[in-house]
């Protein structure tokens, strides 16, 4: 059977926009020689659409462009998801997928399975499926899934389900495995989906099709990656990753490729690349403004800003105090020079100064300590806050992962923005990718050719190799650096990876060889700082688990293990 991939990059209750997409992409591949069209899972609404369903007008809304693209449906069906009411008892909607044949009555299928973990809510909102049956189509029985319907307990983080949608299509009968899809990125994920269709199209010896969301919806980015096995679990086609595609498919084919995967720091850069650039677009921003420290984080922060919205539209900002070195300064001038973005300086050495007067008398025989330092990203902020007001810009915030899990941010301060772009990057792979932008994404751009070739050798790096290479620095006093109150980087950033994502004991912790002042430190950091994680710019998700959506925690607690 010939299938279209409609690998569409819906926004989420844009029922005019996702409609539009839909049908053009439906009839490109009706016109290519599509037997039958898919879309990814709730096209119509965009995934998630959260509590919009909870909205009056919000579902009925989608039901009428589901009858809208049933009537623009020539000779090739269309399988289209969407939002269904649920008549019966349970919760309001379902989850669904309509089957749209010109002249024939719309056929539904729901979702049998609900994912409640990690960033995912559906029990909030749908009911499952009561049964399944295959649709009998062009002389097959089309078995349709969605989304977690084919996801295996092998593949889930326990066993979730007491139903096999898959088997029980299977046993119907179905000849064909379809699945729309809303996966949302994280590192290494694309690879672990093309196993897991694979391992199940092996099973039960029947081809799969699985079409997947592209794009990004606030902290979610959905890679694309949309593939197709054959009977025995071979890959036959694969569309792109990071934006949308489309391509007929022959279920029978029977040349096999291999999966494309990127290096971890080139799919990193474009998931959030992307991510950056549909937050823009879909917020109705045009423009994004940063501070430019002079700092790694705010260096790849501005080279993923350039690449996804044009260095036309990004502006960085050097806010020096009297902290800062001259040689952070003059990177910052370098690096916004070497990228071709608007660079601006606006000292706060004379605010500092005239704030702490303010305070003169009130703190009177008190040492200088962490509230004199938070002053300056606080200022800082208020002067990026004030570019942002007068020219709309986004402010995109520079944190990444490590300082966020610990606290070593300031609330009001460099954390205060629109899109925290880094935050679920840890401190470590901040430097693989700037190391990768300086090599691979530098040539592959071509943007080392807008670099002097007088220059010298490090300097003619995208990220000048000074700022790669110097102690990491707040800068907030004198001869400050990070490792004078963070452990080494690379020893912070496991015990995070163990604590936060494997969510371990401390005493498991411990286990693996660290020490236990080390460890019991970190975890004290993490629990203590939750409320500042809590008041934090929403961030780009792009680890297994990462700080908002997938991870709720009490701010008021006690419990130390």
């Amino acid at each position: 059977m010939k299938i279209g991939f409609a690998q569409i990059n819906p926004t989420v209750g844009d029922l005019s926009g996702n409609f539009e997409k839909i049908i053009s992409a439906y009839e490109r591949l009706a016109a290519a020689g599509a037997e039958l069209v898919l879309t990814p899972e709730l096209a119509i609404t965009g995934y998630p659409p959260q509590d919009l369903v909870f909205k009056s007008r919000f579902v009925p809304e989608n039901l009428k462009v589901l009858e809208q693209l049933h009537a623009r449906v020539g000779k090739v069906p269309l399988l289209v998801g969407f939002v269904d009411r649920n008549n019966g008892r349970g919760k309001p909607f379902h989850n669904a997928a309509a089957l749209l044949e010109a002249g024939k009555p719309i056929r539904k299928a729901h979702k049998s399975l609900l994912p409640t973990y990690d960033v995912f809510d559906e029990d909030r909102y749908f009911e499952p499926a009561a049964h399944v049956e295959p649709f009998d189509l062009c002389g097959k029985k089309l078995g349709v899934t969605i989304c977690e319907d084919i996801w295996t307990e092998h593949y889930l983080p326990r066993p979730l389900y007491d139903v096999e949608p898959v088997r029980s299509l299977i046993e119907q009968g179905a000849e064909i495995i379809v699945n729309l899809s809303a996966s949302p990125f994280h590192l290494h994920k694309p690879a672990i989906r093309r196993e897991m269709v694979g391992a199940l199209a092996r099973a039960y010896q029947r081809p799969i099709c699985y079409c997947n969301a592209v794009g990004g919806n606030d902290q979610l980015i959905f890679d694309g990656n949309s593939i197709a096995v054959n009977a025995s679990g071979e890959l036959i086609a694969q569309l792109a990753s990071f934006r949308e595609d489309e391509a007929v498919i022959e279920t029978e084919a029977s040349s096999v490729i291999e999966f494309r995967q990127g290096k971890a720091p080139e799919e990193l850069f474009s998931a959030l690349s992307l991510g950056l650039r549909d937050y823009l677009r879909k917020c109705n921003f045009k423009s994004a403004v940063l501070g430019l420290s002079g700092g790694v984080d705010s260096a790849v922060v501005a080279a993923i800003a350039v690449d996804a919205l044009g260095a036309e539209n990004v502006v960085g900002v050097s806010m020096p105090s009297p902290y800062s070195s001259r040689g952070s300064i003059d990177d910052a001038l370098a690096l916004a020079r070497n990228l071709g973005i608007k660079f601006l300086e606006i000292p706060i050495t004379d605010a500092f100064r005239d704030f702490k007067a303010q305070f003169a008398e009130i703190f009177k025989g008190q040492p200088e300590n962490e509230t004199e330092e938070n002053m300056q990203p606080r200022l800082r902020a208020m002067t990026l806050m004030a570019l942002s007001n007068k020219f709309g810009h986004l402010l995109l915030t520079t944190g990444n992962k490590s300082e966020l899990a610990v606290g070593y941010c300031t609330l009001y301060g460099d954390m205060a923005g629109g899109l925290a772009v880094i935050s679920d990057v840890p401190k470590t792979m901040v430097y693989e990718l700037a190391r990768w932008i300086n090599s691979d994404y530098a040539s592959r751009s071509g943007r080392k050719s807008a670099i002097r070739t007088d220059s010298s050798p490090g300097e003619r790096d995208l990220i000048p190799t000074s700022i790669i290479e110097k102690p990491p620095s707040a800068e907030l006093k004198p001869n400050q650096t990070d490792q004078d109150t963070l452990p080494p980087y690379d020893i912070l950033d496991e015990i995070l990876r163990l604590y936060v994502e494997e969510n371990l004991s401390a005493r498991d912790i411990i286990a693996h060889g660290f020490g236990e002042n080390t460890v019991r430190w970190v975890q004290r950091r993490v629990d203590l700082n939750e409320y500042k994680r809590e008041q934090a710019a929403p961030g780009l998700k792009v680890t297994s688990r990462a700080f908002g959506l997938g991870r709720r925690m009490p701010i008021a607690q006690k419990y130390v293990d």
